[in-house]
């Protein structure tokens, strides 16, 4: 018995799936790029076995535990801790059981589909979870990851990864990069600028945080100059520790242009606290702005992720903190709200902004259009929610005729769940094939170019778009 149909996502008619499955064979086995995540570089620092099978499975997965909670299953039965310190189920066959005693819940999901692939093809288990065979499961998971090949190292050689980022706030000290790389481990691991904590006004600590930048820096955080001169510092010194992007998580895709003069009597008004909602906004949009000019320079792919109401949920915030499974899409303008950036830089070729976002009815009114005609805008996969057979689907569906393959930046997997990353980038890898395959079925694409815009799907389109 098996857990995943060899066949799964290709077309059900006979000569297009014969096709889908050759275009897969060509590309299966291609190394991973992972230019986009948040996996812990602690894992790869220190190759510690992972804990337990509750530590690597559900504690870190907010795809798992969203689900659960859906269900009425409280976050500190799953043992996701608490920011007060309180109590969480400690016991991880217990968390275990609970996560299989509802793995029903996931039926017709994608997290199925990438659990079922990381149980089979990770660990060589082929009955179902259930709540009858969690204790068989747990005690055989628990066994391999007692063995040297499942420490973080070897696995993330065994998947095939050639490129792997993590994602870093402003005021990280990478030591955990640091360590691998004195550690002269030749896995490559690199770190991304994510400045969100210094650049949204609303972030929880903002002033402080600031505080602390000027004085991690020695630049005069007070300032709009010294602030500026902040973020290249620290940009240098994530390129040094391998970053080639940089990550943007706002709320809204605005952008603004002001004069210098404008932008630092905005910045003025939001060192002090002042900001109103929509002046912290524009703040964030002329950081963007900034951010691409700082591209420019030093040469970091920009990308923006905008469209999600994050931490939706004020008692899930105040009780466990960020990313707890509550970020929620909502409708996002891109038009209007790129135009100032646009105008600034869009026409630049040597700069890469690469956007995503969790409104996908943006695609083929906004997006698509935007990206079939700045140089510097790329589209990225389908991100979070739609990271799926159907979203991926739709994706394509909604963008190819507008702005090509050649205008988007493959696939990335996003996300802190480290043995799903083969099996996201299978989902991929698989959805493309049979999409390319539809199209050279209706006469859309000669058989010998879909073989090539699989490859650059699956590989080289990353490659290019984060300069690995």
């Amino acid at each position: 018995m098996a857990l995943t149909d060899p066949d799964r996502l290709f077309p059900v008619e006979s000569r297009l799936r014969d096709l889908a499955r050759s275009l897969y064979d060509s590309v299966k086995g291609l190394p991973i790029l992972s230019p986009h995540g948040h996996c812990d570089p602690r894992w790869f620092a220190d190759n510690a076995r992972f804990p337990n099978p509750a530590e690597l499975f559900v504690i870190p997965d907010h795809y798992v535990f969203r689900m659960l909670v859906s269900q009425g299953v409280p976050l500190t039965d799953l043992g996701v801790p608490r920011t007060d310190g309180g109590t969480t189920e400690s016991d991880p066959r217990t968390i275990w059981r609970r996560f299989a005693e509802n793995f029903h819940l996931f039926r017709g999901t994608p997290s199925s589909l990438w659990l079922n692939h990381s149980f089979e093809h990770v660990f060589g288990l082929t009955e179902p979870l259930t709540a009858a065979t969690a204790d068989a499961y747990y005690d055989h998971i628990e066994g391999k990851l007692a063995e040297d090949a499942f420490r973080p190292r070897a696995l993330f050689e065994s998947f095939g990864i050639e490129a792997l980022a993590t994602t870093e706030g402003a005021l990280d000290d990478l030591k955990w990069h640091r360590m691998m790389r004195e550690s002269g481990w030749q896995g490559r691991v690199i770190t991304t600028y994510r400045p969100d904590s210094v650049v949204d006004p609303e972030f929880e600590g903002f002033i402080q945080n600031l505080a602390d930048f000027g004085a991690l820096t020695g630049e005069d955080t007070a300032t709009w100059e010294g602030y500026l001169a902040a973020h290249r510092t620290r940009r240098a010194f994530f390129k040094e520790h391998g970053a080639t992007a940089s990550d943007h998580g706002h709320p809204t895709a605005r952008t603004e242009n002001l004069s210098q003069a404008d932008a630092a009597a905005l910045f003025d008004i939001v060192r002090r606290g002042e900001a109103t909602p929509d002046q912290a906004d524009a703040f964030r949009g002329q950081m963007l702005t900034e951010m691409a000019r700082m591209s420019l320079a030093d040469g970091l792919t920009l990308q923006i992720h905008a469209g999600s109401w994050r931490n939706h949920s004020a008692p899930v915030f105040a009780r466990h903190g960020r990313d707890k499974g509550f970020d929620i899409p909502m409708r996002t303008d891109w038009v209007a709200a790129l135009k100032p950036m646009l105008d600034a830089v869009g026409m630049e070729p040597d700069l890469t902004i690469i956007l995503f976002t969790l409104d996908e009815t943006t695609y083929g009114r906004e997006l698509a259009p935007l990206a079939g005609a700045y140089p510097a805008l790329k589209l990225g996969p389908p991100w979070w929610f739609f990271d799926s057979y159907e979203g991926i689907k739709r994706f394509r569906e909604a963008t190819t005729e507008t702005c090509g393959f050649y205008n988007t930046a493959g696939f990335n997997d996003d996300t802190r769940a480290f043995c799903s990353i083969p099996a996201r980038h299978d989902v991929a890898r698989r959805s493309d094939c049979a999409y390319l395959a539809t199209l050279v079925g209706t006469g859309r694409l000669r058989e010998s170019e879909a073989f090539e815009v699989a490859h650059d799907l699956t590989y080289r389109l990353a490659k290019e778009a984060y300069g690995l």
